[in-house]
């Protein structure tokens, strides 16, 4: 265990040319004690480190020290090959250089290491988008991709839900997310960072204007704040309800995630009926209409007052339009 974790040292400064011993631990999932530690070791065994005090300080290798160290395990080699994402990867315009670096990788493994990663390839596939629902077009994806990997700006056209629908705006392009077989653009405008749907971009052009990303910027830790806080603006409202025992069954199949929380969070204890009452967040009476009929019988609106008086005067015309003679 610690032979691999003072190779998994070395390869992170390695690729990342200096990194502060708290850095390192959480990496590492130890503690900085143990980093102060490896390091002694490391620079007992000879290898060249040097630390530098202050906040914008840490280890770094000095002189262009690489080691030809990869410490892959079994494992390791297996998880590689499901990294490939070749779907994401040929969207991007990058299939062929993703199939040509995984025949390299392949050709170095040892003998064994080999056959464990050819056979995962065969026992496990990735399919991104979600069911009953085709791959968005997103015919400007390669010129943005291309944009991003060389800091370049981009002008482009953009429809939007609100109005004007349509807007032209230059940005700096900064990352592409993929979430549920959907690509979107993370970039910087003439206020703040926003988030585009590639698929909503009606025209682009790549210029010859070069930037600089933002220090610090992380596009994992953007995208997990911009999730939060997109839940907490699309959920404005809330919504009071009588379930059945099926009901609170079926919830986890019929909802989204923020919406069952929020009912076992909220629920009390059964009626004489077995109902139980909760709580749920909406983002509005005409989004929340469809969502709750799926519900059917098994559940009843009490609040807000205009939420339950839809659902009466919808089910008020389906009785109508059923009870006509055909």
């Amino acid at each position: 265990m610690r032979a691999s974790r003072l190779v998994s040292i070395l390869l992170l400064l390695q690729t990342r040319e200096r990194m502060t011993a708290r850095q390192l631990a959480d990496t590492l999932e130890v503690s900085v004690r143990t980093v102060y530690r490896d390091m002694e070791s490391l620079s007992a065994a000879g290898v060249p480190l040097y630390g530098e005090p202050g906040h914008d300080g840490g280890y770094r290798l000095l002189g262009g020290f690489r080691t030809r160290l990869t410490g892959l395990t079994a494992d390791e080699a297996e998880s590689l090959f499901l990294t490939g994402l070749p779907a994401a990867a040929a969207d991007l315009g990058l299939g062929a250089v993703v199939t040509a670096a995984e025949l390299k990788l392949m050709a170095a493994l040892p003998a064994e290491l080999r056959e464990r990663a050819e056979r995962l390839t065969r026992r496990f596939h990735l399919d991104a988008p979600s069911w009953y629902r085709d791959a968005e077009r997103a015919p400007y994806l390669t010129a943005i991709a291309d944009a991003v990997w060389n800091g370049l700006a981009v002008r482009m056209r953009y429809l939007r839900w609100e109005e004007p629908h349509e807007t032209t705006r230059t940005v700096r392009p900064y990352g592409l997310v993929l979430k549920a077989g959907r690509w979107y653009l993370v970039a910087g405008g003439a206020e703040r960072i926003r988030t585009y749907r590639v698929s909503r971009i009606l025209d682009l052009d790549v210029l010859d204007e070069r930037f600089d990303r933002p220090d610090g910027f992380d596009l994992a830790d953007y995208w997990r704040t911009y999730l939060e806080c997109f839940d907490a603006r699309r959920h404005q409202g809330e919504a009071t309800l009588r379930l059945s025992p099926n009901a609170l069954d079926r919830l986890p199949h019929l909802m989204e995630p923020a919406v069952v929380h929020a009912a076992r969070r909220t629920s009390t204890a059964p009626d004489p009926d077995g109902w139980t009452r909760v709580t749920i967040p909406i983002e509005s009476v005409e989004q929340a209409l469809p969502e709750l009929l799926k519900l059917g019988a098994d559940a009843e609106v009490l609040a807000p007052v205009e939420l339950r008086e839809r659902i009466v005067q919808t089910l008020d015309t389906l009785i109508d339009t059923y009870r006509r003679p055909t």
